[in-house]
């Protein structure tokens, strides 16, 4: 009940403009063809962004049980590539709001998901979003 009670007051706040963000940037990536990588991880941020609480971004290979080309070699290259031109500042973005939300004691949940939104931010490539209810099934692909 709590989860559902945040993800809406996450929505009301801001996370539905931060997802859809994210999902314009993924369609700019997506028009130029070699972008498509950062599209998906565009795509699975803003996933997460929009309905964060109860989800987890973890590594596909990990919660799959089988590597793919985003979590090889060419997926570390692409998140060496995220991270030196957009990933770093996008991150640190999410450390000061979240610095910032926690001072006080109603801003703290808000501040646990920009924190939460690190790792993935810094590392898109290779990660998907999954509902900690089922940790193997893809967050899109909930009923």
């Amino acid at each position: 009940m709590f989860r559902l009670i945040f993800n809406v007051l996450w929505v009301i706040l801001g996370g539905l403009e931060l997802a859809l963000a994210w999902w314009f940037i993924a369609l700019i990536f997506a028009i130029s063809i070699i972008g498509i990588p950062w599209a998906r991880a565009a795509f699975n941020i803003g996933l997460y962004t929009l309905w964060p609480f109860g989800s987890d971004a973890v590594r596909r290979d990990t919660a799959l049980g089988q590597e793919d080309i985003g979590t090889g070699a060419l997926g570390l290259l692409g998140n060496i590539i995220w991270v030196l031109l957009a990933g770093w500042w996008l991150a640190l973005g999410h450390i000061v709001i979240g610095l910032f939300l926690a001072i006080t004691i109603i801003g703290l949940p808000f501040a646990y998901i920009h924190f939460k939104l690190v790792p993935i931010t810094l590392f898109p490539v290779g990660m998907m979003v999954v509902s900690r209810n089922n940790m193997t099934q893809p967050y899109s692909q909930r009923s």
